[in-house]
């Protein structure tokens, strides 16, 4: 297994004195999109003390020179192995010097103002953990960007239909708060690490983040240990991101599932991890079980259908369902994560 010794950055700041807010960036594969996230980046920065840290994950494809070249003014940390979300994080913070974190994606770009909005709110606010933006997609579309925390009963309606064909309901499309007024800012459950403000002493206060989470997952849990401990977290629609989304994931020869622009197998896995240590096993039983016989019902439909859509259908909802047993094989049934990298 590679180890865990984290190398010594490109450079060292120049003094002790601390910044107003520390970037984290964790990259892998993602050169020519990362220079269009730091371009924006430094092209929003308007007086704000804020250094930038970039850990690369072991990328094949140049990112570390091309940030040498191009963007000096970063912090770069470039490993020899992918250590992922949460780690890479972790060894950023323990370098930093921030009063808040600032964890950003190498395939987001912030808008003009957006820190310095995002910062302001955060004074503001000396109850905030943290905070994120109002996300857009490449089409200048709405991104899911005020979260629930997510339940079976949530799983269940949006994996089932019923949150789609009781859209509105405050029941059944529970998911995600996209029947809230998110024209202000409100306090929610989580936000995506795509863009999200952390409090430096909220963040210490809740011990980093759990590293048994190699991808997604990690905000999730860090949000609900943030609130367990009295913390708010807010969502903030003044600050917008674009995001392209998957730009790491899409490089990983796994199954991508572009709907979600996630890996699945790594979403699964992280999914168990987190029922299993916030709910305990029944929760994972319980999630799984959803997810599993969803397919299985899926494939028995499309088994009494003819046609290369019915079968598409079949292989995929088969491949689906297997990935779900061998995530809960992976994980114990959520109790291990497995060896890095995944």
């Amino acid at each position: 297994m590679p180890t865990s010794k984290i190398p010594a950055t490109d450079r060292n700041m120049a003094d002790n004195t601390a910044a107003d807010c520390s970037v984290f960036i964790v990259s892998y594969n993602t050169r020519e999109i990362l220079a269009r996230c730091l371009e924006h980046l430094f092209a929003s920065n308007s007086g704000i003390s804020m250094e930038v840290f970039i850990v690369d994950n072991d990328s094949k494809d140049d990112s570390v020179d091309m940030v040498r070249e191009r963007f000096p003014q970063v912090i770069l940390m470039p490993m020899d192995w992918n250590m992922g979300f949460a780690r890479a994080n972790n060894a950023a913070f323990a370098r930093s010097t921030g009063e808040f974190v600032i964890l950003l994606n190498p395939d987001a770009f912030v808008e003009p103002d957006a820190i310095a909005q995002a910062l302001s709110f955060m004074h503001e606010h000396p109850k905030a953990a943290a905070c994120g933006g109002l996300i857009l997609d490449d089409h200048g579309g709405k991104a899911p960007s005020a979260r629930r925390f997510p339940t079976s009963f949530a799983k269940f309606c949006r994996m089932w239909g019923l949150a789609d064909r009781f859209s509105g309901s405050p029941i059944f499309d529970k998911h995600d708060y996209r029947n809230s007024d998110l024209s202000q800012p409100m306090q929610v459950d989580w936000v995506p690490g795509t863009f999200t403000v952390i409090r430096r002493k909220a963040l210490a206060d809740a011990t980093l983040f759990d590293e048994r989470f190699f991808m997604y997952y990690e905000e999730t849990d860090l949000c609900l240990r943030l609130q367990r401990q009295g913390w708010e977290v807010w969502f903030v629609p003044s600050v917008r991101v674009m995001h392209l989304g998957g730009a790491s994931a899409k490089t990983v020869k796994k199954d991508f599932d572009s709907s979600g622009s996630q890996v699945s197998g790594w979403r699964l896995r992280s999914e168990y991890l987190y029922f299993r240590k916030n709910f305990g096993l029944a929760a994972v039983l319980m999630h799984a079980g959803i997810e599993i016989s969803r397919h299985w019902v899926r494939i028995f439909l499309n088994s009494l259908r003819k046609g290369e859509e019915a079968a598409r259908k079949k292989t995929d909802s088969r491949r689906k369902a297997q990935l779900c047993q061998e995530a809960l094989a992976d994980t114990g049934y959520g109790s291990v994560s497995p060896k890095v990298p995944w």
